[in-house]
């Protein structure tokens, strides 16, 4: 009898490996490009595409920034269906940030605000009631004019590390390499919530890896960016594992105290990025292990409402800021850009409105519209999803269910938010790479968004605001027909 040999992991193939390569050079050329014209803190603010091809380096900049994302972009895409291994999504992964994380801010400026806010509370200033202006950051000149006048629109708890990295940073060098510590800290837990809730889903967990790791806007914009939604993800991620994981292990929490504990980490993510409440109620579906009754409902509900709550007024009050961070969430929306739906149907009314001699103003009007249809929404996706696990049964439905409807109530709070930033795609791409059995439809824009910025932080949209309105109510209009036309075939 031959004695078995050691497990070997099936070869790579190598359509993976040119993939891997061909990725790692694209990050490497996105690197350069922030050398050479990211959105450093002398670099010069409100440049367009044009200005950025005329300065001495603005032709290699821009080359190597188009050829990065088209070879990152390609890459990710292949292998879209899975990557040969779960180790190997993580070591490519990893490959990919390590010349991003060394870049300097790539695709916004926003971490310079981060920065200014940071230090405005730890100089015991609000950041809630004053802009970075009032208060007299030391680094105004690096942050983008949009937002020097408005409050802060994050949660008490990302403040709190604003102000911690201002703190162990000293400088603006130091706070910025701070931010991007946080940023990657968020990211690597992120990683290692995503296998757990890929077994509780039902999907491979190569697949679920790459997608929400190895996508060209994690990279760009939370590792080089430093954009707080890596924090919210870790802490959204770690709160939904803790409830999809069932009992019976040595050890293990009871099922209150879990709900508690996953209550307490989605109220954190809450009160770093308000945008994760909406996962809230799919996370109270995903944590009932019995029947589906009404009385389970607000049992299990019961317990994860109290970690939120409990989450949310202890960092309002630890930070003595109370809850004036909900007052500066209504700023959010101060950035008109076509890459938002409803606004880019706004600028349409606003210039069918112009050909006939009227300003209709439509902008604020469309977008308050989107708001109530987002709650809609919202609604109909928790009632299907709490139809179906009533019918079918937590043993048979599983966590899945409920971990879709978050993922498609987060789809819909990007779709019909305000305003649209690259970035905002990996809110619902890590959980769609949980759920999704088809990838294309959610990669693919994913993939789009990578192009709408350049290395300095100059965003494309606002060059392109009346041809790419147009484009959008089209593409939504297009969207809209041939669900309904499917609809009908079905019925």
């Amino acid at each position: 009898m031959t004695t078995p040999g050691p497990l070997v992991p099936p070869p790579v193939s190598l359509a993976a490996s040119g993939a891997r390569y061909a990725g790692l050079v694209g990050a490497v050329l996105l690197a350069v490009a922030g050398y050479l014209g990211g959105a450093l803190p002398d670099a010069p603010l409100g440049v367009t595409p044009a200005s950025i091809w005329t300065a001495p380096d603005g032709p290699t900049t821009l080359s190597c920034w188009l050829i990065g994302t088209v070879l990152l972009v390609g890459a990710w895409w292949s292998l879209r269906e899975g990557a040969p291994s779960t180790r190997w999504a993580y070591v490519t992964a990893g490959l990919w940030a390590l010349p991003l994380l060394i870049a300097p801010p790539l695709g916004s400026r926003d971490v310079y605000s981060y920065a200014c806010q940071g230090w405005t509370y730890a100089h015991g200033i609000d950041p809630y009631t004053v802009g970075v202006v009032a208060a007299g950051c030391p680094w105004l000149d690096t942050v983008a004019p949009i937002w020097r006048d408005t409050p802060a629109p994050y949660g008490p708890v990302f403040v709190l590390l604003a102000a911690l990295a201002v703190g162990l940073g000293g400088g603006l060098t130091g706070t910025i390499v701070a931010l991007r510590v946080i940023a990657v800290a968020g990211l690597l837990l992120a990683a290692l919530c995503l296998p757990g809730l890929a077994r509780a889903a039902g999907v491979p967990a190569r697949r679920a890896v790459w997608l929400a790791l190895a996508g060209p806007l994690v990279g760009v914009h939370l590792v080089a960016g430093a954009h707080n939604d890596a924090v919210m993800l870790g802490l959204l991620l770690s709160g939904l594992l803790i409830v999809v994981r069932r009992p019976g292990r040595p050890g293990a929490l009871p099922l209150a105290g879990r709900l508690l504990l996953a209550g307490t980490l989605l109220g954190l993510a809450v009160t770093v990025k308000a945008t994760a409440v909406v996962v809230v109620p799919f996370a109270v579906l995903a944590g009932m292990p019995d029947r589906h009754t009404v009385r389970a409902l607000l049992r299990h509900g019961g317990w994860l409402a109290g970690g939120l709550l409990a989450a949310l007024l202890v960092t309002s009050a630890a930070s003595g800021l109370g809850f004036g961070w909900v007052g500066g969430l209504t700023h959010s929306g101060d950035s008109e850009q076509w890459t938002s739906p409803p606004t880019a149907v706004g600028f349409v009314v606003d210039y069918a409105g112009a050909l006939v001699g009227r300003d209709p103003q439509a902008v604020p009007g469309v977008r308050a519209v989107a708001l109530l249809l987002l709650v809609g929404v919202l609604t109909v996706l928790w009632w299907r999803a709490w139809q179906t696990l009533r019918v079918a049964g937590p043993e048979i439905a599983g966590p899945r269910v409920a971990l879709r409807g978050a993922a498609l109530a987060l789809v819909a709070t990007v779709v019909l938010s305000p305003v649209f930033h690259p970035w905002y795609a990996t809110w619902p791409l890590a959980l769609l790479a949980l759920t999704a059995a088809r990838t294309t439809w959610f990669v693919l824009p994913a993939a789009a968004a990578a192009f709408l910025a350049l290395p300095d932080g100059t965003n494309l949209a606002r060059v392109t605001k009346a041809p790419g309105a147009l484009a959008m109510t089209a593409l939504l209009l297009t969207v809209l027909v041939r669900t309904a036309r499917r609809r009908r075939r079905r019925s």
